[in-house]
């Protein structure tokens, strides 16, 4: 069962059943040429809204020690997950430049007005890594059902090769599931790592 949030606004409905903490265990299993990239981690993922029409996220994971290999902090990340609709006059930006207009409260009609043919509603992510990547995801979010693909990615020039790369999120009995593929380090797009995760408050 989703719950909706009473404080939350109207363009976040349809992500609210995301809003919270959220923490467990996820495998990685990538290749890489001849290395084969493979553990089991712990996962810490937080969406949060500070009133505004996007969810604030963030997410830190840890490898856990295997044998002679100790446990290793791993690339932690935060960004910005919102419905795709146009900017105008009563939106700030960008950079902080004011808004032009007072804006009207959104209703679930004006959101509902954003709902594709398929039936979910249109989605645009940004995430920075602590490596220096920053991907911009577009896609859908279709009840409690999210897939998500690189548009753009960016990184800096110290930053290791990353390429492309799809998500996929899911709310399975009360259990936030995932899966990530990546195109890494001269690989093409393919499974890189998942998790199950359950609400910590």
């Amino acid at each position: 069962m989703i719950e909706i949030p009473t404080d939350i606004p109207a363009d976040l409905v349809p992500l609210s059943w995301l809003v919270g903490v959220w923490e467990g265990t996820g495998v990685i299993d990538y290749h890489v040429g001849d290395t084969h990239y493979a553990g089991e981690f712990t996962h810490r993922v937080s969406f949060s809204h500070d009133g505004g029409p996007f969810l604030n996220y963030s997410a830190s994971a840890t490898l856990l020690a295997d044998g002679d290999r100790p446990a290793q902090r791993l690339v932690s990340e935060s960004g910005f997950w919102r419905l795709a609709r146009a900017a105008g006059d009563a939106e700030p930006g960008p950079g902080l430049l004011p808004a032009l207009a007072s804006a009207a409260e959104r209703t679930a009609e004006d959101v509902e007005a954003l709902r594709t043919t398929d039936g979910g509603f249109p989605l645009e992510v940004v995430i920075s890594h602590s490596d220096g990547v920053q991907e911009l995801y577009i896609g859908e979010v279709d009840g409690p059902r999210i897939d998500l693909g690189t548009d753009a990615v960016v990184r800096t020039a110290s930053a290791k090769h990353y390429g492309a790369a799809t998500r996929l999120y899911g709310l399975v009995e009360g259990h936030l599931l995932w899966a990530w593929d990546i195109a890494a380090l001269g690989s093409e797009l393919a499974s890189h790592a998942s998790a199950r995760l359950a609400k910590v408050d």
